[in-house]
This record gives structure tokens, C-alpha cells and sequence, in this order.
């Protein structure tokens, strides 16, 4: 198959599809709106396929077009791009940086990052979302979101960077742990109160596995079971119950004597801290900086835990 004469046109098609209209492409592009639409049956003509549907009032995609369109919308993204990586070494970031991040992960290190690269990037805002669940990154307009996942990861059509890792430990306070034997199990510390992440329906479990990757499961009933991480920690610190919660989130109070690490060889197998963000976006300096400042205050992390 030849190539297409002009790869121009496939930067025309994607911004009709785009904006919606010939009209409101054109006006976006500072081009006559005939000429928009010469280019486009032009390209039609060459493929051989009808990639439109046009009515005098509507304008949509044939199945044909809608996967063309994917394709050039890439293109359009992989052009974008690469401009960027010039930008970056000529522009200072700037403008807004919309992302999302769950509340437990803000409280365990993010929030400090995040300050950290805003004051030194006085041209830069970032508007955080704080909240705990699943967000559309597209549908939503974020740049990007935080995501903490075990693999394996499910498939998406979005772009991934992994950021960190999360591994998840059991903590309980002094208090409580002064009311029970020292534990040497998991099996030992069913007679204890617990604290759970909420679920899908009202069965507790907690599976962890040992340096040497045996398991080791306990079911539970939690006195206290929530989504919120930041609440789980409060309860943990008063004494109601043990529980798991990440280790970036409690090595503060671990090192201060709040919280004991019960049975230091168990823990979650580590969930991957990424971001997730659209892939058809070029990405603009300040998203890409605050990534790179992301995957650095993690590394800075890890090595202080």
C-alpha cells in the first residue's frame, strides 16, 4: 500500500474529529472551512473509504474513521511531543497541572512533593483532586492520576509511569499491644481487635506473604472498616485495633513510638505507585516536571524508610 501524499491531512482530519465540525476547526486553525473540507474529501478520495458522515447539520465518524482517527490522533500526540522535549529545554514550566491522588497517599509523602515542586515553580499551579475513587482521567480533564495497583496491572489504552512501591504492614498501637501476647504469627493475632480497608461486601481477609514468598492468611471481622487510609491510621493510634496499612504512611510514627511493627517479616506484595494519563495528550513541561519530581521525592523516600 503507498503512503498518503500529504501527512498534513491526517493533522486536518484529526482536528475536524476533534473539534466536531469543519467550522470550528477551520476557526481553531485560522483556515477557510472550504478548504478544510477539500483536504479532507481529498484524503477520502485517496484512501479509497468514506471516513464522514456529513448531514448539513451533523458531522460523525464512519467505523472506518473512527480507527483512522485513533491512529492520527497518535500521530497528532507523538508531533506534540516531540516539540515538547525542544520546549523543555528552553522553557521554564508553567501553567496548570490538574491531577488526582488518593487521601492516603497525599498524607504519606505526596503532599510534601507536590509543595516542593510548586515553590520552585513559581509559574506553575496545581489543582489536586483528593479523593479516593476511581477517576476517568479523560472524561475528567486531569493531566494525569496516582494510582496505587497490584499487578498484574489491567490493560488500557492510557499511558503509564510508575512512580514508587507501596508495601503494606501490620501496626498496632503500644497500648493495645501491652493487652496481648507478643505476637508470633498471624494465626496469634486472631484474638486482637482489627482494622480493615472497606470492601465490595462484608468479608475481611488480610494476605501477606514472608521474605521467602510464603503466604499467610487471616480472616477477621474489624471493629472499624473504611476506605478512608487516614482514618484507619487515627483508629490504629488509639489503641481500637491492629491493622495493615502502608509503610510510608506509618514510619513516622513507628520511629516515634506511636505505632509498633508487629511480625516485621510479613507484609503485602508491594502494589505499584504510577501515574496514568491520556496518551493521545502531548505532554506539556510542567506535567512532565512534576513527574520527574514525583519519581524523585519516591526514590528520596524509600531510601529514608
Amino acid at each position: 500500500m503507498k503512503q498518503i501524499t500529504d501527512l498534513n491531512d491526517l493533522r486536518l482530519f484529526a482536528e475536524v474529529v476533534e473539534h466536531g465540525s469543519f467550522t470550528a476547526a477551520a476557526r481553531s486553525l485560522g483556515a477557510q472551512t472550504s478548504r478544510l473540507s477539500r483536504r479532507v474529501r481529498a484524503l477520502e478520495e485517496e484512501l479509497g473509504v468514506r471516513l464522514l458522515n456529513r448531514t448539513s447539520r451533523s458531522l460523525s465518524l464512519t467505523e472506518t474513521g473512527r480507527r483512522f482517527h485513533q491512529h492520527c490522533a497518535a500521530l497528532v500526540a507523538e508531533s506534540r511531543a516531540a516539540k515538547d522535549i525542544v520546549d523543555q529545554t528552553r522553557i521554564q514550566p508553567q501553567g496548570t497541572v490538574r491531577i488526582s491522588c488518593p487521601v492516603g497517599l497525599l498524607g504519606s509523602g505526596v503532599s510534601e512533593i507536590i509543595a516542593r515542586y510548586v515553590a520552585d515553580n513559581p509559574q506553575v499551579q496545581v489543582l489536586v483532586d483528593a479523593t479516593n475513587r476511581r477517576v476517568d482521567v479523560v472524561e475528567e480533564g486531569l493531566d494525569f492520576a496516582i494510582r496505587v495497583r497490584f499487578p498484574p496491572l489491567e490493560n488500557t489504552d492510557l499511558a503509564l509511569r510508575q512512580l514508587g512501591l507501596s508495601t503494606q504492614i501490620l501496626v498496632a498501637s503500644p497500648a493495645l499491644a501491652a493487652r496481648y501476647p507478643t505476637p508470633t504469627s498471624l494465626e496469634s493475632l486472631k484474638a486482637w481487635p482489627t482494622l480493615s480497608m472497606a470492601g465490595r461486601n462484608e468479608k475481611f481477609a488480610w494476605n501477606l506473604v514472608n521474605a521467602d514468598g510464603q503466604e499467610a492468611s487471616l480472616a477477621h471481622q474489624p471493629r472499624l472498616a473504611t476506605d478512608d487510609l487516614a482514618s484507619l491510621r487515627v483508629a490504629a493510634l488509639q489503641g481500637i485495633g491492629v491493622a495493615v496499612l502502608p509503610r510510608e504512611l506509618v514510619v513516622a510514627d513507628i520511629h516515634e513510638g506511636r505505632l509498633l511493627h508487629l511480625l516485621p517479616d510479613l507484609s503485602t506484595t508491594p502494589g505499584l505507585i504510577h501515574a496514568i494519563f491520556p496518551s493521545r495528550r502531548g505532554m506539556v513541561p510542567a506535567v512532565r516536571h512534576l513527574l520527574d519530581a514525583l519519581v524523585a521525592g519516591f526514590e528520596a523516600l524509600n531510601r529514608t524508610r
